[in-house]
């Protein structure tokens, strides 16, 4: 299988931004390590994408150390994985089904 192509749309990095100021907050380095969480599994869809369809045509990829989801969807023919959101697990997932 060959690597597909990333895309981020601009309230996803929005919502990393989110979570790194947040854990700057609560500890000194840990908005930091919250990001290279975050870039690590981004590389990971890039080359396994297969992670179930939670609704619509959804996927969600939840972090191992954070509280934090992936929503992305993926477009096989054009080989692009979409990144929607990045959100903390007691938000509801279906929030940025509003922002478009």
């Amino acid at each position: 299988m060959s690597s597909f192509k990333l895309k981020i749309e601009s309230e996803a990095y929005s919502d990393i931004q989110e979570g790194i100021s947040y854990y700057n907050s609560k500890k000194k380095g840990l908005g930091r390590e919250f990001h290279l969480e975050v870039k690590e599994y981004l590389k990971k869809l890039t080359s396994f994408y297969f992670f179930q369809i939670r609704y619509d045509e959804n996927r969600c990829l939840p972090l191992k150390r954070f509280p934090f989801m992936i929503h992305y969807t993926v477009d096989e023919e054009n080989q692009w994985i979409v990144i929607r959101a990045v959100l903390n697990t007691h938000r509801d997932p279906g929030i940025w089904k509003s922002r478009r």
